[in-house]
């Protein structure tokens, strides 16, 4: 297949640069100055308005199967990704059984490749066998079925030693451990952020403290071991800051947080809306300010959308018994172009941190828009208006606050490899 891309405006972490592109067999043929004039083309887009960035990568989602695919199957789940224009996911390990063992992650791997899409699955495994916290997964066999890094995601690892081992074994196979940053003696049984909304509304509330200890812990430990860490999910002013420190301290760490957390806050749970329900829980806007300045200067180094599908039956619920966690595949481009538009962060700032950044974090080579390299392209219509409903949502699940909003800014189309996408509006 030849696709021909004229007058398009390519968008790196290095810069903006208006090119005209010629895609052959997959490959980046020409990036060029001056318009493409081959006729003999496969497809042609012309258009000024479009943003042609390096594929985008969310580096935490939650695709449940095995063994929740009343939630979301890896088909929906990639499907959701494209839909999003995202080109490629890294998948946590909470799945039934755990991808606690190489068997699971092959079949991840291959069940993914099985769709056709135009999404590279990643799978992260468990740090310890079945998210117990106990005893650490045999990680040479898991990074060689495919693992590109290591996570208990939605439990801490609490025993510091067995944490302080994991992040030894991990370096030696150059591999990162995400960590789940939670205190759970202090946030056992809580549903939202401790403060006036949770006493208001009478719910056990989540202190901040609990993701500041874990946080300092994990950190502390990366020191030690000299071992790299990546924090997700991060949520407070404090976790920002004292993430900042490491770094200028030479510690390695990396960190991720997600749209909920620079545009909402506890406030959003008022009437008891389970879709706001996610851990760690919605902060107060001082929090949304500080995560926006983490992004801004550089703190911050991913937005990922943590997306975690769940039923209707499992958030239709008194709130105490409904799930943690909301779907983000196909708002994270969006509600992260609207960071731009607010002057938070600029567009080399979102191809940094939606493409380039979660690749190298996990070892995984960039998409990059350079002449004999694969193609892997997201483009974008910045300037389009759409509204989320239940019904132009690819993911099986349709648990978000965000429902029923208007969003501004969509990924069109998707070329990746000899594939090309075009994606509904």
């Amino acid at each position: 297949m030849k696709i021909k891309l004229n007058n398009m405006t390519l968008v790196t972490s290095s810069g903006l640069f208006k090119k005209h592109l010629l895609i052959e067999n997959g490959i980046v043929k020409r990036v060029s100055d001056k318009p493409i004039l081959s006729r003999f083309v496969d497809v042609t887009i012309d258009d000024k308005d479009l943003l042609v960035f390096p594929g985008f990568f969310d580096m935490h989602v939650h695709l449940r199967e095995p063994g929740y695919e009343y939630r979301e199957d890896i088909e929906s789940g990639m499907r959701a990704a494209v839909n999003g224009g995202i080109t490629g996911i890294a998948c946590m390990a909470n799945t039934n059984p755990v991808n606690d063992n190489a068997a699971i992650t092959h079949f991840i791997k291959c069940r993914s490749e099985q769709t056709g899409l135009p999404v590279s699955v990643y799978p992260v495994s468990a740090i310890t066998k079945g998210l117990k916290g106990e005893q650490i997964v045999e990680m040479g066999d898991l990074k060689t079925a495919g693992a590109v890094a290591f996570s208990d995601d939605g439990f801490p690892v609490e025993n510091s030693e067995i944490l302080r081992r994991a992040l030894e074994y991990a370096k030696s196979f150059d591999m990162p451990i995400i960590c789940h940053s939670e205190e759970k003696s202090l946030s056992k049984d809580g549903q939202i952020n401790e403060g006036v909304i949770s006493t208001k509304l009478g719910l056990k509330g989540i202190p901040r403290e609990s993701e500041i200890i874990g946080i300092f812990r994990d950190i502390t430990l990366a020191k030690l071991t000299k071992s790299r860490i990546h924090i997700a999910h991060v949520s407070t002013k404090e976790g920002v800051d004292l993430i900042r420190k490491a770094k200028r301290a030479g510690i390695a760490v990396s960190c991720e947080t997600c749209p909920h957390y620079f545009h909402l806050t506890e406030e959003d749970v008022l009437g008891y809306n389970t879709f706001a329900k996610v851990n760690p829980p919605l902060r107060t806007y001082e929090d949304v300010l500080a995560i926006r300045e983490g992004l801004r200067d550089g703190t911050i180094d991913v937005i990922a959308s943590d997306h975690a599908p769940h039923h209707i039956d499992e958030k239709d619920l008194e709130f105490e018994k409904a799930n943690f966690g909301m779907i983000g595949l196909e708002t994270l481009l969006p509600l992260t172009l609207e960071l731009v538009r607010q002057g938070v962060i600029d567009f080399k700032d979102l191809a940094e941190k939606l493409s380039r950044k979660p690749r190298m974090i996990l070892g995984i080579k960039p998409a990059v828009i350079k002449e004999g390299e694969e193609a892997n392209l997201t483009i974008v219509d910045p300037h389009y208006e759409w509204v989320l409903t239940k019904e132009n949502i690819c993911s099986k699940s349709f648990n978000t606050p965000f429902l029923g909003k208007t969003m501004k800014g969509k990924a069109v189309y998707i070329i990746k490899g000899g594939q090309f996408f075009e994606i509904n509006k």
